[in-house]
């Protein structure tokens, strides 16, 4: 994994194209444009990362019939022009003094509604709307869900990548050893390895042992890890800007058989879920199918959280696989499917892998054991 090589740049035209992309979708949804401040949407429509977010205005607008703009800080103005996607932009640029919102307010619909990225300040959108009274607005996760959950053949590349990355480092933890160790200590060794297998930025490292497996969101501590114990692993993060994201359960010596019996419940139920993966499947049909594996075994008031969750450009974004969600499978998403048992002030199991849907089902971006781990 440390030998791979680098893959190749987004282009000027991959940006164009998402660009083109995104504007149809607002103009289907019936929005007069896109305004998207810095964060990932606008890293993947443009490849443009502020080195740093201040109070000051940066926004790309994309509306049909123009060409898209980014509005930036005079002094930012050099990095953004350095961005991949910036040969495809008109950069206009606003010096301290002036009204930012006065630039920004030039290539609106005075009376449209806009999609605006979830990252952006309420400073500047208030600052819009005293601009543009007559303006109303609409969060991208809202108006535009599906707008990032769709990948293309490079993205699938990179994310295909990013979880085997994961998988060398789980590979690699089931070696060192557990018994005696604080979970901060096995944490760290898990972001050393997320680093080390190509990640540049690390997101999470859970590590969650005996009654703290019950809690999904566990933050690491200084409980020692003991002989005995079941171990819950969820780590990932960003490697070449895509993520990953993992989850698997292991056992500190052997497992009793009620422990067993557990694990392999939630493995059933993250088999079931996989299996439910499809075209036109609709999100609910994934989460439906690994929950009734839990509840026909008698689990189901311990299967607390949604079976998944997208993942792309961030370790967490749209779509989410849980009831009520009728939105369609479509190839190229791309998605976690992680089911869980958590018995409070005993232990927990969460099993979870990434999986793309392709066009005859679905394929998985983590293939690393899910039956029964032990460790030292």
């Amino acid at each position: 994994m440390t030998g791979t090589s680098t893959p190749a740049p987004f282009t000027a035209d991959d940006y164009r194209a998402r660009m083109e992309r995104a504007t149809r979708a607002a103009a289907d949804a019936g929005l007069a444009g896109l305004l998207v401040a810095p964060g990932p949407d606008l890293v993947w429509l443009t490849g443009y990362a502020p080195t740093a977010t201040t109070e000051r205005l940066t926004l790309l607008v994309l509306a049909p019939g123009q060409d898209p703009v980014l509005v930036v800080p005079t002094l930012e103005a050099p990095d953004a022009e350095k961005a991949a996607g910036a040969p495809v932009l008109t950069l206009r640029d606003w010096t301290d003094g002036k009204d930012p919102y006065a630039a920004a307010a030039a290539l609106l619909d005075a009376s449209g509604r806009f999609g605006v990225s979830d990252n952006a300040w309420a400073l500047h959108l208030l600052g819009l709307q005293k601009a543009l009274p007559r303006t109303s607005y609409a969060s991208l996760t809202e108006a535009l869900p599906m707008l990032r959950a769709v990948k293309d053949e490079a993205e699938l590349r990179l994310l295909a990548a990013a979880g085997a990355a994961a998988d060398a480092t789980f590979e690699e933890i089931r070696k060192v050893p557990f018994a005696g160790r604080r979970e901060s200590e096995i944490a760290a060794d898990l972001a050393d390895l997320l680093r080390r297998f190509g990640h540049e930025q690390v997101d999470f490292t859970i590590v969650a042992s005996g009654s703290n497996g019950a809690n999904p969101h566990h933050e690491v501590g200084d409980r020692a890890v003991e002989r005995g114990d079941m171990v819950v692993l969820d780590f990932g993060g960003l490697k070449d800007g895509y993520g990953s994201d993992t989850s698997r359960t292991v056992h500190v010596g052997e497992p009793t058989d009620e422990e067993r019996r557990v694990h392999d419940i939630v493995r059933e139920a993250q088999e079931a879920g996989f299996r439910a993966v499809r075209p036109g499947a609709a999100c609910q049909e994934v989460d439906r199918a690994a929950r009734a594996v839990i509840t026909d075994a008698g689990y189901g008031e311990y299967f607390i959280h949604r079976t998944g969750h997208g993942i792309g450009v961030t370790t967490h974004e749209p779509p989410y696989m849980i009831e009520g969600e009728e939105q369609a499978l479509v190839p190229g998403m791309c998605f976690s499917v992680e089911p869980g048992i958590y018995l409070p002030g005993r232990f927990g199991v969460r099993i979870e892998d990434i999986v793309t849907v392709t066009e005859d089902g679905g394929r998985r971006l983590n293939n690393t054991p899910r039956e029964m781990v032990t460790v030292d």
